[in-house]
């Protein structure tokens, strides 16, 4: 299975999420093939902001070494399954042109349909942390989903 993780910028949240993907991917076995994007390319090139890169350290993910990159309708048209960060970034890969049917918001993945938030709308040092649990708690759902796995 293919899946790229979406945001806006494509430096904070889906960068997470696909380090999360990846770290369960390894610990669990799973043939599972990740990327991550964003809807706009404001930060082109750049590594991901510092506040991803020190949440996914605490929790023994390394992401440092990725750059985010704004999502193509004829790059990415590959993967099996694009996943949002929130609603915003769901309209904005419909205007692109992607097939409905291949996106979902990682909210719908044990988060009862939220919009996993940009972390520098908490305006303090928790932010995030809470959003690391959040998408850490969507892909783990995810994941169990598609994969069929019961583990705890």
């Amino acid at each position: 299975m293919k899946i790229l993780f979406v945001c806006l910028g494509n430096i904070c949240r889906s960068p997470l999420a696909e380090g999360i993907a990846r770290y369960l991917a390894l610990k669990w076995e799973l043939e599972l093939e990740v990327d991550s994007a964003g809807t706009s390319g404001w930060h082109d090139g750049e590594s991901p902001c510092e506040g991803s890169v020190m949440v996914a350290k605490r929790h023994h993910i390394d992401i440092s070494s990725l750059k985010s990159r704004k999502v193509s309708l004829y790059a990415d048209d590959t993967f099996d399954m694009i996943v949002a960060m929130d609603s915003a970034n769901v309209a904005a890969l419909i205007a692109m042109g992607f097939e409905p049917s291949k996106i979902h918001k990682l909210g719908a993945f044990g988060l009862q349909n939220a919009d996993i938030p940009d972390p520098y709308h908490y305006r303090n040092a928790d932010g995030f942390e809470e959003v690391y649990r959040m998408i850490e708690m969507g892909v783990e759902c995810l994941i169990k989903k598609y994969f069929k796995l019961s583990i705890g």
